[in-house]
């Protein structure tokens, strides 16, 4: 009797995993409003700069970072919603919904399978920050634009292996 009150007790704690998909949906969805509301910035401040007949200085370097800048955002959002959905699926229960819509790109089977997938985007963020870097970085000489090349050709090299593992 101790036993199975005992096991039940466990069982029912895995609810607090609740918490984490909560708080990560929530997450997802305020990264995804904030990165839009710094794309909406963008779009007006491009259309005042246009319409005013301005043209400031590195003004293309700072739309496209600023756009890269909400890529990241819209990145990590992705990464809490698929955090939240593994771990409801992994924990809670399987989602009916998504199961019925044969779709199956939040379709979490193992906590590896999760945690492949979120490295995945993870990766993807990173890149997408070292390329926002770059974007402001000056290069005064050649050896500098060789690190700048080697640095890109490491990251495809990486890109290359990981889609390579992924897909066995």
């Amino acid at each position: 009797m101790l036993e199975k009150f005992f096991e039940t007790t466990m069982w029912q704690a895995r609810l607090f995993v609740l918490l984490a998909v909560i708080f990560g949906l929530l997450g997802s969805i305020i990264l995804f409003i904030v990165a839009s509301m710094d794309i909406y910035e963008v779009i007006k401040y491009a259309a005042d700069v246009y319409i005013n007949g301005l043209h400031p200085e590195d003004f293309h370097e700072e739309i496209v970072s600023k756009i890269i800048g909400a890529v990241d955002l819209y990145l990590i959002a992705v990464v809490m919603l698929i955090f939240a959905f593994g771990i409801y699926e992994l924990f809670i229960s399987k989602i009916d919904a998504a199961e019925s819509s044969g779709s199956n790109i939040l379709a979490i089977h193992s906590l590896d399978q999760l945690k492949d997938k979120i490295a995945k985007v993870i990766v993807m963020v990173l890149i997408v920050s070292f390329f926002q870097k770059v974007l402001h970085t000056k290069y005064d000489g050649a050896l500098e634009m060789l690190y700048f090349a080697v640095s890109i050709a490491l990251l495809s090299l990486g890109l290359y292996f990981l889609n390579k593992v992924g897909k066995h």
